[in-house]
């Protein structure tokens, strides 16, 4: 039975791409090794899904179309900037979600029941935090300037954009990277 490694995601629009992108270039100039994501696969992920049986992805486009209309259209800002899981053993940087942030965990947290029903998705330990993946650092190579940058770009601001829908999505992994493709869209309330 094919698999496909699924998530449940929100754009953030070409202009908030763009500011991001010129950003991930001043980050690029703190000499540490790490793996870009492309523009056209910046996104805020509510949920990963993993693995999912190709059979089973109806049920959970339906599931978030359903769970979507309890859910009334905002805004969203990208803002700060940050990394997991601390500055001194930094594996990802990111770029945060200030206004938005808790109607994206709400959706969030109303998905999780119906996706764990359907046995889609396991629930992770630590606690959702909004956010959109600018890269993956790659080696422990000059990481000691990245607090430091971490730290002058924090107030960084890519913009405003306004969430009208969810998106159900599968990614490929290949040699270049991954390519993302839309299974679904679900429309806010």
């Amino acid at each position: 039975m094919p698999r496909l490694r699924t998530f449940i995601g929100v754009d953030i629009g070409k202009a908030i791409r763009s500011r991001a992108v010129a950003f991930q270039e001043t980050l690029g100039r703190l000499g540490v090794d790490v793996k870009w994501v492309e523009q056209e696969n910046l996104h805020v992920t509510l949920l990963f899904l993993g693995e999912v049986d190709d059979r089973d992805i109806p049920g959970v486009c339906r599931v978030v179309a359903e769970e979507t209309q309890k859910h009334a259209p905002f805004s969203m800002t990208i803002e700060g900037a940050g990394c997991f899981p601390t500055p001194r053993r930094p594996r990802v940087l990111w770029i945060g979600v200030g206004q938005g942030a808790e109607e994206l965990a709400a959706l969030h947290d109303g998905l999780e029941p119906p996706l764990l029903a359907l046995g889609c998705y396991r629930r992770e330990e630590r606690k959702y935090k909004p956010h959109v993946t600018l890269g993956r650092v790659r080696s422990d190579r000059a990481t000691d300037s990245l607090p430091a940058g971490l730290t002058k770009h924090a107030g960084w601001h890519g913009g405003e954009t306004a969430v009208q829908e969810l998106l159900v999505m599968s990614s490929e992994l290949t040699a270049q990277g991954p390519v993302y493709a839309v299974l679904s869209r679900a429309k806010l309330g």
